[in-house]
Parts: structure tokens; sequence; C-alpha cells
């Protein structure tokens, strides 16, 4: 059957001191486009939430770490919904940066050219001051860097790095932090690819101190294998996102996953890859829950978050 006449599309009925979790309730029926997805998107993950025996993981890109949508991650690793972090160097120096210095408001129109001469780099619509970047993280990594020298490491892998940083250079408003705290995982494949990556490479210049990648490999290995199922909430593409699929093509793939991409699929790129296509190489199961949400992260991830938490606590 085609059409399904029990379920019929009805129109948002919105009214004052409406709650996220009204307004979800609603979507569900409203239907249409994105809103279905976001819905659907919801659903999963509660599912995926509530499974005991599923391995969740987390991956997004650095630059939504620029954003207040830092706080909806910071809140997911709060409240412990997920398990494990594959993120990129960006997220490490946004997070440490954002501990000790503020970002600003912006637009995408300004003239960039006078921002370069004025010391500011522009993120988007996010101004982010020299000073705010990579000065506050250089001297607070060769700090740290220089600590662990001194206890007598020399070598270190992207998830012991990603715990001390936490530990010793961030505060209460950082991921970093109560990724640390509650013990969850957090691995950078592309340790190189950022200031604090810069950072180490610069304290290798006179120490010879090495990033145990293949550590965390192995790590990852183990944790799947482990697992009864597991899923993924996917923010964005790159490294992050390929990694977290890469290894769970090895266990027969993802029972659960949820994108959230702005990017196209007509390219071939990975980023704007669907659910469809992991499928096709093993790295989502056929039988998975899953979908793809087209849209901005920094405005869908916290109404579903949101909307989540909202949900798990009734």
């Amino acid at each position: 059957m085609i059409i399904d006449k029990r379920r019929v599309v009805r129109d948002y009925v919105l009214h004052e001191n409406m709650s996220i979790r009204d307004l979800i309730a609603q979507m569900r029926d409203s239907w249409g486009f994105t809103a279905e997805k976001i819905a659907t998107g919801i659903d999963i993950l509660k599912g995926m939430m509530a499974d005991d025996e599923c391995l969740k993981f987390l991956s997004f890109p650095a630059c939504i770490v620029a954003t207040g949508t830092r706080g909806v991650i910071r809140e997911m690793v709060k409240r412990r919904l997920i398990d494990i972090i594959i993120t990129t160097c960006g997220t490490l120096d946004h997070d440490l940066a954002r501990c000790w210095r503020d970002y600003y408001h912006g637009s995408f129109d300004l003239d960039d050219r006078k921002l370069h001469r004025m010391g500011i780099n522009r993120l988007g619509n996010v101004l982010i001051p020299n000073e705010s970047y990579g000065l506050i993280i250089e001297g607070k990594m060769q700090e740290l860097l220089t600590e662990l020298w001194n206890e007598g490491v020399r070598e270190i892998s992207t998830r012991e790095l990603s715990r001390e940083i936490g530990l010793r250079l961030c505060n209460e408003s950082s991921i970093l932090y109560w990724a640390a705290k509650n013990n969850i995982p957090v691995y950078v494949p592309g340790i190189t690819d950022g200031a604090v990556g810069y950072q180490i490479w610069l304290f290798s210049q006179d120490h010879k101190l090495k990033i145990d990648v293949l550590k965390d490999e192995q790590e990852i290995n183990d944790l799947i294998f482990d697992a009864k199922r597991t899923g993924a909430l996917i923010i964005g593409g790159g490294i992050s996102k390929h990694h977290v699929i890469w290894w769970n093509q090895f266990r027969g793939g993802l029972d659960y996953a949820v994108y959230i991409t702005t990017a196209v699929e007509w390219d071939g790129s990975l980023s704007g890859a669907r659910v469809r296509e992991a499928i096709s190489w093993g790295k989502v199961k056929e039988t998975a829950k899953h979908v793809t949400i087209e849209g901005d992260a920094t405005v869908i991830l916290p109404l579903m978050i949101a909307a989540l938490i909202s949900e798990l606590k009734a």
C-alpha cells in the first residue's frame, strides 16, 4: 500500500509556552521534508541511547565547536549520552582556546583583508582574534607538553593527550573536561592538522616526543569488537566521519546511524555521502535504523538534543 490513510499530514498548532517536546511530537504528525527526518532522527537516537548494549559514537568537525553548539556537545558528554568521540584537531584547538578567551559575533560579509591586517580570523560569521586562538593555544600547550616531558612522558596517544588537555587546561565549559571526568575517550586521527598538533610538532623539534596513533586504533578496534551493537551520531564529514564508519565495517556495520550534513552527494564526497552509500560498503548494516538529515548542525543539533533530553527524562 502506497498510502496509509491513517497517517494524515496535519498542520502545526503553535501556542504560548510550547515546549520542545510538544513541537517534536507535532513534527511527527505535521510531516514534510526535513521535519520528518529530524523527527525520525530523534526517534533513532532515543532508541540508541536506551540500548544499554550499544556502543555509541559521536563524530563532528571542529567548526561547530567555535559556535554555541559547543554547549550542546558538552551537554551530551556531561550526561554520558555517548561513549566515544572521534573528531578533528581543531576541536582540541577551539575547546581549549574558549576556556581562556572569547570568540565574537561577526558576519559572513566582512572585509577579510581588513580583518587580516587587524589580526582577526573569521570562521564563517564568528570572529577569532589571534590572542584568542594561536597565542593562547601556544602558551597553554607548551606549558602542558613541558609538564608531561618532565614527568617522563616520551610517547602519548591522542586519546591520552585529549584527556590531559581536558584535566589540566580546561574548565567546566569544555567538552574535553567532561569527557575526561566521565572517562569518555576522545580520538583525533588527524592530530597534526591544527594548532594543537602544530604545537606538538614544534615541541618535538627539541624533545623526542612521539604521538602513538596506532595505540588509538588498537583501542577503537577492541571497543568495537567487544560491543554487541554499535551506533553513531555523525555530524558533517571528513576524517572523523570516515573513521567511525571505517572501523565499524569490520564488525558488520553500525546498527544505528544518524547523519547531519550540509554537503551534496553528487560530487562523490564522503561528507555528502548518505547512509545508504555506507550500507553498500558494509559500514552500516542493511538492517540498521538510519536517517540522513540535510541541514546546518548549528540549527538542527540543539533542537534534536533538547528534544532527546526531554524525552529521555520522561
